[in-house]
């Protein structure tokens, strides 16, 4: 990782973090277990890949980040209710993400449903009302839309849903992609085009080069997570390693060997470029980030 990338991934981290504990409601408020559970899984902890992604994309469009903090947390919160789901018993039943023990585990069954269920919703809640966004009524519908497509039967749900179905099974390339366009690679777009929404009278052309790169960054963060997950181990990724190999799960390794899937990774980072072709320095992040992204090991 480059030091550029490094301190802007550390802002943009504190950043979120800040934000997030702010318009999560206190676990002093009742119900207590709910709210202390939603705060157990949101903060201190992960990447912040997306919100960083929303906040790079607004430095490349020169956009107030602060105007960007409701954007950022609606995506992360959306992004955080669905692991705490993924990791329940019915899905991949797992005991540990960042670092720590998962929801269900922590605190129990009923409880993890319900607090991802309460950061859905406070994702939405968000984008329709937060007072720091300064945006009109028509880009809140815009954006609402937007999540909603990327997180529901058309996007992250269905994604996850096909993945459940695809367990044992093998998938060729296309399908494989299908997949992880629709789990993984809707709410990295949809990072990014929060972004380009909250600038209204942004060429469409540049928006649509800049989905372009989301688009393959996405499919190149699933592809270095399947290479994670066979070559990294539990403690360095922070989730149970081999999880994939052990649920029969189809992986790009799987199908076109380690060598073949790296190859992969680097040719989606090399179109990602190919997108911001017509940026300047201002843009530079997002070069840096889809390289972290292919050489990242967690």
């Amino acid at each position: 990782m480059s030091n550029a990338l490094k301190e802007y991934l550390t802002l943009s981290q504190e950043r979120v973090e800040v934000a997030l504990d702010k318009r999560l409601p206190a676990n002093t408020v009742l119900p207590k277990m709910l709210h202390d559970a939603m705060r157990y899984s949101t903060l201190d902890g992960g990447k912040r890949m997306r919100p960083m992604l929303t906040y790079s994309v607004g430095k490349a469009l020169g956009i107030d980040p602060e105007t960007l903090d409701g954007a950022a947390c609606a995506v992360e919160m959306i992004h955080v209710y669905s692991l705490i789901h993924d990791d329940l018993p019915a899905m991949d039943d797992d005991d540990l993400r960042r670092g720590k023990a998962t929801s269900h585990k922590q605190y129990d069954e009923a409880t993890a449903i319900l607090a991802g269920d309460g950061l859905q919703t406070l994702a939405f809640q968000i984008l329709a009302g937060d007072k720091t966004m300064q945006a009109s009524a028509e880009t809140r519908l815009n954006m609402i839309t937007a999540l909603a497509k990327a997180s529901g039967s058309q996007g992250m749900v269905g994604g996850q849903a096909i993945d459940l179905e695809s367990v044992g099974k093998k998938l060729t390339l296309p399908e494989l992609e299908n997949m992880h366009i629709h789990k993984t690679g809707a709410l990295i777009r949809v990072a990014v085009q929060l972004a380009t929404l909250s600038k209204p009278d942004l060429d469409p052309v540049v928006a649509s080069k800049l989905d372009h790169y989301a688009k393959c960054i996405g499919l190149s963060f699933q592809v270095k997570d399947d290479i994670l997950d066979e070559e990294s181990d539990t403690a360095t990724l922070g989730k149970t390693q081999g999880k994939d190999q052990e649920n029969d799960k189809p992986t790009y390794p799987a199908l076109l060997g380690l060598a073949g899937a790296k190859e992969k990774a680097q040719n989606l980072h090399e179109q990602a470029l190919e997108s911001l072709a017509d940026f300047g320095d201002e843009a530079d992040v997002l070069r840096d980030l889809s390289l972290y992204i292919i050489q990242r090991d967690h």
